[in-house]
């Protein structure tokens, strides 16, 4: 007979991998000064069962990437006065003068507020030169007055990661890998598409029809991929640990990258008696009131990470759950019990 397993959260997604909801997991649960569980469940590759997940697998975190890169990028550009939240872009960003944007802020995009156009296929309506995405994406007419309703769109980072690089006069991921990943020490933490002497480790998303094999490596978001794997939207590539590392330092902050002040103004509710209510960027997380101070982003591919500073602790969930299905209920209900896991 096999031993008993006493990890909860190794029961719970061995019991996820077993029901078909994902190939496999890694997660991570820590506080302000360590690493409280880890581990690994399932195959990297449902076609190759003998090659386990592991603790250092790669993952396209797809929406991780709001947070990982833009959400902290800008945190260090109002930090060091480069960038005032509350201005309308016009103000200093000549490239919003005269659009719909103009009278936009950087605090309307990081709360979803500003009215943009939902998702939508960049290819379809701009074509694939990345100049006429970018020209396309900024002149957009409103959907609302900004202020008016909350609506998640990817094109809130998108314009962010380009008013980022408007600032610095860098590209993105430099900005990222400089401002954040360096800093935080998240060594594997990069934008793709994968070396080959990487990519294997990396966990298999969806089948690709024109490869003819699940994405591995190259980032599963058409949007980002159009514009070369790297934008505000998705294309990073990271590990449960250096997620671990960067949650840390929004509990025990070190130098040299975004602050504690600006951690404590997006952790709080900013869209007032709006629904559902946002912080910036980050959001409460599903099953818990404000109140509780559950603060959680997720991927599209099967990832999540969450974050308490009153509870002093951190949660990692990554899987590769796109390579079966794109219903996200499945692991909606993982993700509801190991968020009562790790914070009760």
């Amino acid at each position: 007979m096999a031993p008993q397993r006493s990890d909860p959260f190794e029961r719970l997604l061995s019991d996820g991998v077993r029901a078909g909801v994902y190939p496999g997991a890694v997660w991570a649960v820590g506080d302000a000064r360590t690493t409280l569980s880890d581990g690994a469940v399932g195959p990297l590759d449902p076609a190759r069962p003998d090659g386990p997940m592991h603790r250092e697998t790669l993952f396209d975190v797809a929406s991780l990437t709001k947070v990982l890169a833009v959400w902290a990028v800008v945190g260090t550009l109002v930090d060091a006065g480069k960038l005032e939240p509350a201005a309308p872009l016009a103000a200093y960003w000549p490239e919003a003068a005269g659009r719909p944007l103009a009278g936009v802020t950087a605090l309307d995009l990081l709360t979803h507020t500003a009215g943009l156009p939902l998702r939508a296929n960049l290819r379809a309506l701009y074509g694939s030169d990345p100049q006429d995405v970018r020209d396309g994406v900024l002149a957009e007419p409103l959907r609302h007055r900004p202020g008016e309703a909350v609506a998640y769109t990817d094109r809130a980072a998108l314009i962010l990661g380009y008013l980022a690089e408007h600032l610095t006069r860098q590209p993105l991921p430099r900005l990222a890998g400089d401002r954040v990943w360096t800093p935080l020490g998240m060594a594997t933490t990069r934008y793709g598409p994968l070396a080959a002497e990487v990519r294997e480790r990396c966990a298999p998303t969806e089948y690709d029809e024109e490869s003819g094999a699940p994405l591995q490596g190259t980032v599963h978001d058409f949007s980002a991929r159009l514009l070369g794997g790297a934008c505000g939207i998705a294309g990073v590539f990271t590990t449960a640990a250096d997620i671990g590392r960067f949650l840390c330092h929004l509990l025990a902050p070190v130098p040299g990258t975004f602050s504690a002040d600006w951690t404590a103004a997006s952790l709080r509710v900013r869209t007032g008696a709006l629904t559902p209510p946002r912080g910036l960027f980050w959001h409460p997380a599903p099953g818990t009131e404000p109140a509780d101070d559950v603060w959680a982003h997720f991927g599209f591919t099967g990832t999540g990470m969450w974050v308490s500073p009153s509870r002093g602790r951190w949660a990692v969930l990554l899987t590769n759950r796109l390579y079966f299905t794109r219903d996200p209920g499945p692991l909606a209900r993982v993700r509801d019990v190991f968020r009562t896991l790790a914070f009760r």
